[in-house]
């Protein structure tokens, strides 16, 4: 029954009356291929997804996209946490549902989600969202927000790798890093990517610090800078972002985090598109 809604709902619809109809006019093939008897009515979808427990679900679900997803041996999984609030979920007053969610670099799958409290916001919410994965020698990577010392240690207390985003919420930490001595440091990725209009010129650079650096595990710091040109004419805009690593330089070569870096970019839009 899960199965045929999701189907139903990637066929377009959008209620339990839709969803019913759907189930109804899909044909016997469909419902065979599924393994059903009989073809449930609207009453009885709304009866089941009532009862269903949506967090066990979850739970199953992203143990599942876990074992599918399995890396081949002696390469690093990486995944990415990022929130997004759900389109269309709010009303009214009543704020939109947002959701954390961890997401395989590679194939772009959803591991697992959580939903974040409108009192609250995603930093406490990360170790509740990967609790249940084995993050033995995972690399996770996350925005400036996540970018905290105490989410920092229970990474790598829990044997996972991080590569976070600095921004201006850690003014002391960004002013470090834009401080060091990146115009001795040699590119190590630049690339040119055409799309939405501009064109876009990533490059990256890598440099180790091994001290000096107030946050917890970090050995290596990233420069990534985008420069955006439209391609109709005006003028180009400039983003600089660091980040920091545990991974020391025998684990991840500047090339491997120039790597990283434009997964980022490019996971995000997988998951907010």
């Amino acid at each position: 029954m899960l199965t045929l809604a999701t189907c139903a709902v990637l066929a377009g619809a959008r209620s339990f009356t839709a969803i019913g109809e759907w189930s109804a006019d899909v044909g016997q093939t469909v419902a065979d291929l599924l393994g059903i008897v009989r073809v449930p009515d609207e009453s009885t979808f709304r009866r089941v997804f009532a009862a269903l427990d949506a967090d066990a679900l979850d739970t199953a679900l992203g143990a599942w996209a876990a074992a599918a997803t399995t890396p081949p041996a002696g390469t690093r999984r990486r995944v990415e946490v990022d929130g997004k609030t759900l389109r269309g979920s709010g009303t009214g007053d009543v704020p939109g549902r947002h959701l954390l969610a961890a997401l395989d670099h590679v194939t772009g799958v959803v591991l697992g989600q959580v939903a974040v409290d409108a009192t609250s916001n995603e930093i406490p919410a990360l170790p509740v969202l990967l609790a249940d994965l084995d993050l033995t020698d995972v690399v996770i990577t996350a925005d400036a927000l996540h970018t905290q010392k105490e989410t920092a240690r229970w990474l790598v207390s829990h044997g996972a790798h991080y590569v976070l985003t600095v921004k201006a919420n850690q003014p002391t930490l960004c002013s470090q890093l834009a401080a060091l001595p990146w115009r001795r440091v040699k590119t190590t990725a630049r690339t040119v990517e055409r799309g939405h209009g501009r064109l876009e010129r990533p490059t990256v650079k890598a440099s180790e610090v091994r001290a000096g650096l107030r946050f917890p595990h970090a050995v290596q710091a990233v420069q990534a800078t985008r420069r955006r040109q439209p391609l109709a004419g005006g003028p180009a805009e400039t983003e600089v972002v660091y980040l920091v690593t545990s991974l020391p330089t025998h684990q991840a070569s500047p090339t491997l985090l120039a790597v990283f870096a434009r997964d980022r970019w490019l996971v995000e839009n997988r998951l907010h598109c």
